[in-house]
C-alpha cells in the first residue's frame, strides 16, 4: 500500500485530503508544518508527499530542497492557495512532480497522485535494473593488467575523449566500453553498440547513418541510424577493423564535423555522440595493407586501452569462476555451487584461447554436469582441454 505524507498547516485541508486518499486505499500520515514534515520524511519511508507551499517555520519549497539532499527521495506534489506560474516553475525545477492550486479539484488530484506514484515505481524499477546491470557488467579481477585497465577507465570516462579498445576475442572489450559510458557524464543517455563484423558491407552505412525512404530497393520507409539513436550518448563500434573503406570515410566525417547524412538524403544532421571503438585486429598492419584509413585510426585512438588475454591474468581466474558460479545460480534459480581448490588450480593451467567467454561457458558446463561441489575430476572430464 503506497504511503503518502500530507504537509499542511491547515488542519481542515489535511483532514479532507487524508479522508479522500484513505478512501482510495492509500496509507496516509500528516504533518502540521515543514519542520515536522521533514522530520517524518527523515524517519520514515514515503512514496509521495503532498506539500503546502506557504507554511510557518519552513515553507514547502525549502522542504523540497532539503529532501532532495537525502538518500530517500519521494515524489512531491506541491499545493497552494497563493500559487503563481513562477512558483510552479520554481517547484518543478527543484524536483516537484506537479503543482496543484487550492482548493484542489478532486479528479485532478487523484489522477496526479496516481501518475506521481507510477513515476516513483518506474524510478525504483530503473534503479534495481541498473544495479543488476552493473553487477552483470562488473569488471572482475585484481591482477596488475586488469587494474591498469580500471585505472585508465576512471581517468578517461568523465571526458569526451574517443577510445580505441584492443584485445583478442572474448576478453571483454564491450564490457570496457560499457564502463566508460556508465562512468561518463553521458550515462543517462543511450549506449548504442554496433557489431561492424556482423553487418554486410552493403548495409553498414544504412545501419550507421540511416536512410531515406526509396533510397534503395528495400528502403520502404525512412530509417534512423545508430549515430542518431546515440545522440547525446555513446556509440560503440565493435570490430571496427571489419568496416568497409566507404563507411570508414563517412565515420571520419561524422567525427570531424559532428554531422551525418542519411543514405539517399542531402540534409546534414547534427549529432552529439561520443564514439568508442574496439577491434581484435592489428590496425597498423591493416593500414599498411590499405584496408583501414590511417586518418580514421588517429581520430579513434585518442586513448588506447589494451584488454589483456585471460592467459596473461590467470591470477583472476578464481574470482571470475566465483562470479560466474553466482551469476549462473541466479539465472537457473538454484543454489550456488562450490568448487574445490584443486579444480580451480586445474582451470588456471589451461591456455584459454577463447578467453573469458570460454571460461564462462566451461563454468556453466561444470555447473550442469558436475557434482554438488565441482571437483578436479569434473574439470578433467568436462573441460575441453
Amino acid at each position: 500500500m503506497p504511503k503518502i505524507l500530507i504537509i499542511d498547516d491547515e488542519k481542515v485541508i489535511r483532514s479532507t485530503l487524508k479522508e479522500i486518499l484513505e478512501y482510495e486505499n492509500y496509507q496516509v500520515s500528516e504533518a502540521q508544518d515543514g519542520e515536522q514534515g521533514l522530520k517524518k520524511i527523515q524517519e520514515e519511508e514515503f512514496d509521495l508527499v503532498l506539500c503546502d507551499v506557504k507554511m510557518p517555520k519552513m515553507d514547502g519549497l525549502e522542504v523540497l530542497e532539503k529532501v532532495a539532499e537525502l538518500d530517500k527521495q519521494p515524489q512531491f506534489i506541491m499545493i497552494s492557495a497563493h500559487g503563481s506560474i513562477e512558483t510552479a516553475v520554481e517547484a518543478t525545477k527543484k524536483g516537484a512532480f506537479d503543482f496543484i492550486p487550492k482548493p484542489p479539484d478532486l479528479n485532478r488530484l487523484l489522477l496526479t497522485v496516481r501518475n506521481a506514484l507510477d513515476k516513483k515505481n518506474l524510478v525504483s524499477e530503473t534503479k534495481v535494473l541498473r544495479k543488476k546491470l552493473s553487477q552483470k557488467l562488473d569488471m572482475v579481477g585484481e591482477s596488475p593488467a586488469i587494474k591498469q585497465v580500471k585505472e585508465t577507465i576512471e581517468k578517461v570516462a568523465p571526458t569526451d575523449a574517443r577510445v580505441l579498445i584492443t584485445g583478442p576475442n572474448g576478453t571483454g572489450k564491450e564490457l570496457v566500453a560499457h564502463w566508460l559510458h556508465q562512468k561518463s557524464n553521458r550515462s543517462e543517455a543511450p549506449f548504442i553498440a554496433v557489431n561492424c563484423a556482423a553487418i554486410p558491407a552493403e548495409l553498414i552505412e544504412s545501419e550507421l547513418f540511416g536512410h531515406e525512404k526509396g533510397s534503395f530497393t528495400s528502403a520502404v520507409k525512412q530509417r534512423i541510424g545508430k549515430f542518431e539513436q546515440a545522440d547525446g550518448g555513446t556509440l560503440f563500434l565493435d570490430e571496427i577493423g571489419d568496416m568497409s573503406l566507404s563507411a570508414q570515410s563517412k565515420v571520419l566525417r561524422a567525427l570531424q564535423e559532428h554531422k551525418i547524412t542519411r543514405v539517399g538524403g542531402d540534409k546534414d544532421i547534427k549529432v552529439d555522440v561520443r564514439v568508442l571503438a574496439a577491434t581484435n585486429k592489428d590496425l597498423k598492419k591493416e593500414i599498411e595493407e590499405g584496408k583501414f584509413r590511417e586518418d580514421l585510426y588517429h581520430r579513434l585512438s585518442v586513448i588506447l586501452i589494451q584488454v589483456p588475454a585471460l592467459k596473461d591474468r590467470k591470477e583472476d581466474i578464481p574470482l571470475l569462476v566465483d562470479k560466474f558460479l553466482e551469476d549462473i545460480a541466479k539465472e537457473y534459480g538454484t543454489a550456488k555451487k562450490e568448487i574445490s581448490k584443486e579444480a580451480i588450480a586445474k582451470l588456471q593451467e589451461f591456455p584459454w584461447t577463447g578467453n573469458i567467454r570460454e571460461l564462462r561457458n566451461v563454468v556453466e558446463r561444470l555447473v550442469i554436469l558436475g557434482d554438488k561441489t565441482i571437483s578436479l575430476d569434473d574439470v578433467k572430464k568436462y573441460a575441453d582441454y
